[in-house]
């Protein structure tokens, strides 16, 4: 899962309206005498999130002009919606990411069901080469480093974000594929093993053969924002979608929920994965 920075034109165009958009907010704010940390406390947003915002690095929120309003003035937000229309040209699979990502780096629960491939939050380093490797059309050594740099960085949410739950539900399916060979597997099953072990981590694995199975409809993410709001995230070929209607949330939470129970628990989880890594 997760969009893949590419070299088109859309993605040229959004990068560069991301980070005059960054720098905007950068000036507007020290303008106002804040320092991210005040700016961030007025807005409701983390520092982190801030600061990558302001670095390019992350697609600014829906309602982030109407928080920053009261902290910045009117004539800045006038500024700063200037700068957003750079933003909204040609969203593509990136562009939605980007705002996917923003939600999950603030959130207090996220969940996640896959079917294609290990969540990228739980790819080692290896894992990511080898799909970002077997790609069509294929990516320059250069896009390679940057995408496995991006996904990387996004891995440190474990660790800025404590206080948030994570769970995955992961079809064995995807781990029997092998992808990248025998010792990549091996050092995604020891990854999965090690973040697992983590006390705000719950992995479960789906296995191979399910009678009863709530994901024919295909991958799924679901974040808890802050405010209590949830969201989802799902994807398909060159096609993504953020979703945020309540009854089609409660519909994603319902087949997840589902999903969960049907899944191998998490000691049996970590029983299924050793088992793989010895047969390895």
């Amino acid at each position: 899962m997760e969009a893949v920075v590419t070299k088109g034109n859309n993605e040229a165009e959004l990068s560069d309206g991301l980070r005059t958009f960054g720098a905007v907010l950068k000036v507007l704010r020290e303008e106002a005498n804040l320092t991210q940390e005040e700016f961030a406390v007025r807005v409701q947003y983390s520092v982190p999130y801030i600061a990558k915002i302001e670095q390019g690095k992350r697609f600014p929120p829906s309602d982030l002009l109407t928080r920053a309003e009261e902290p910045l003035g009117p004539v800045a937000i006038k500024v700063l919606t200037g700068a957003a229309k750079s933003l909204t040209r040609r969203p593509g699979l990136a562009h939605r990411f980007r705002e996917w990502a923003g939600i999950e780096e603030d959130a207090v629960s996220l969940c996640a069901y896959e079917c294609r491939a290990i969540p990228g939050l739980l790819q080692p380093e290896s894992y990511m080469r080898a799909v970002f490797n077997g790609q069509l059309p294929p990516p320059d050594e250069e896009q390679v480093e940057r995408n496995v740099a991006a996904r990387l960085d996004r891995q440190q949410i474990f660790s800025a974000r404590q206080n948030t739950a994570f769970t995955f539900v992961i079809e064995q399916c995807v781990l029997e594929r092998r992808l990248g060979g025998g010792e990549v597997t091996k050092q995604v099953i020891d990854h999965l093993l090690a973040v697992g072990a983590r006390r705000n981590v719950e992995i479960q694995i789906m296995p191979l053969i399910q009678e009863d199975h709530a994901g024919i409809d295909g991958l799924m993410y679901l974040a808890e924002t802050p405010a209590h709001q949830w969201l989802g995230y799902t994807e398909g070929q060159r096609s993504s979608n953020l979703i945020s209607a309540p009854k089609d949330v409660s519909v994603l939470l319902q087949c997840y929920g589902k999903l969960r129970s049907q899944a191998l628990d998490c000691r049996a989880t970590v029983e299924l994965l050793e088992d793989m890594r010895g047969a390895l």
